[in-house]
């Protein structure tokens, strides 16, 4: 007998694969429909029908302009216990997260998520505070099964905040600067230590980050932006 679609998942990761509907995009980033997080990380699904959904990884960054990672729980069905960048997850297919102008949408599901995962309240990460920097596009597998295929916004932050993280989500936390992270990537590089990068933080550690980052620590990062592109990312 085949196992059931949710065999292995934890109470908290299955409801969150079957209730939770992604925005499905087109390469240019148009809103085509919506489906489950589970059909959109299914690489059969990725591969066969090309599903593309939107994501966002949040960059938060302290007054000491060190940025702020996370280790994904040992629950999570895709790149479980792999470290990455502050927050990484979707907007859903409501009203208040399928606001395009100012990709607002986005930036209120990033302040969701950040209250979900790292139990950051809102007043500590205003919507307006979201600065887009970027969008990528980007397929990822993560094991013979699962996998990621997303058109990915790029939000950077500077906010002091209390972090109080979920378990469910979260294995740990720490904050680094920039010298730490390249020691980090270094020691992912050598198989050090069991240290693993997920996929969309190293595109974008590789393609982008240390050179957004000098714009942090001089407050210009807005300057940085470019949303008219979307980086097309392997």
């Amino acid at each position: 007998m085949a196992d059931a679609p949710d065999a292995g998942m934890d109470a908290v990761q299955r409801r969150l694969m079957f209730e939770d509907e992604c925005i499905l995009v087109d390469e240019n980033d148009r809103v085509v429909g919506h489906d489950t997080k589970y059909n959109c990380h299914l690489m059969e699904k990725i591969e066969s029908e090309n599903l593309l959904h939107r994501a966002f990884s949040v960059f938060l960054f302290n007054s000491k302009n060190e940025l702020l990672l996370q280790q994904r729980s040992a629950t999570k069905v895709t790149f479980p216990l792999v470290w990455t960048n502050t927050c990484c997850s979707h907007p859903l297919y409501r009203e208040s997260e399928l606001i395009d102008e100012e990709c607002l949408g986005v930036r209120n599901a990033a302040q969701r998520k950040l209250l979900d995962e790292l139990g950051i309240p809102a007043e500590d990460v205003p919507v307006d505070q979201f600065i887009p920097l970027g969008r990528i596009l980007y397929k990822a597998p993560s094991d013979g099964k699962w996998g990621e295929h997303e058109l990915d916004y790029l939000l950077f932050t500077v906010r002091d905040v209390n972090v109080h993280p979920n378990p469910d989500e979260v294995a740990d936390i720490k904050y680094v600067n920039q010298e730490e992270l390249k020691e980090l990537l270094r020691k992912a590089n050598a198989g050090e230590e069991g240290l693993k990068l997920s996929p969309w933080f190293r595109l974008v550690v590789e393609n982008f980050l240390f050179k957004w980052w000098d714009h942090v620590e001089k407050r210009t990062i807005k300057e940085a932006a470019d949303m008219k592109t979307i980086h097309r990312l392997t």
